[in-house]
């Protein structure tokens, strides 16, 4: 994925779940930043209106699966590589 990709993730989740860009690596947990469920629901909607992917995510069921923000990443980049396949 290219960097202006993650970017553009990061520059979503830090604006929908309102935290400082700067705490945003790979590597660090939604839950140490306080990124609540309904954070995440504004997040994932928004991620999906600017790239046109449909997300595997489920407020009530995914959250363990999305525990860091690569993981976010992770998620966008799986399912435009599956998009890019047809």
């Amino acid at each position: 994925m290219s960097n202006t990709r993650i970017d553009e993730i990061l520059d979503i989740i830090a604006q929908k779940a309102l935290i400082d860009r700067g705490k945003l690596t790979p590597d660090v947990k939604l839950a140490d930043l306080n990124v609540s469920s309904l954070d995440m629901v504004e997040v994932v909607f928004a991620l999906e209106d600017k790239f046109g992917v449909q997300l595997p995510f489920n407020a009530n069921t995914s959250g363990g699966d999305i525990q860091t923000v690569g993981d976010v990443i992770a998620m966008v980049e799986k399912q435009l590589a599956g998009k890019n396949e047809f």
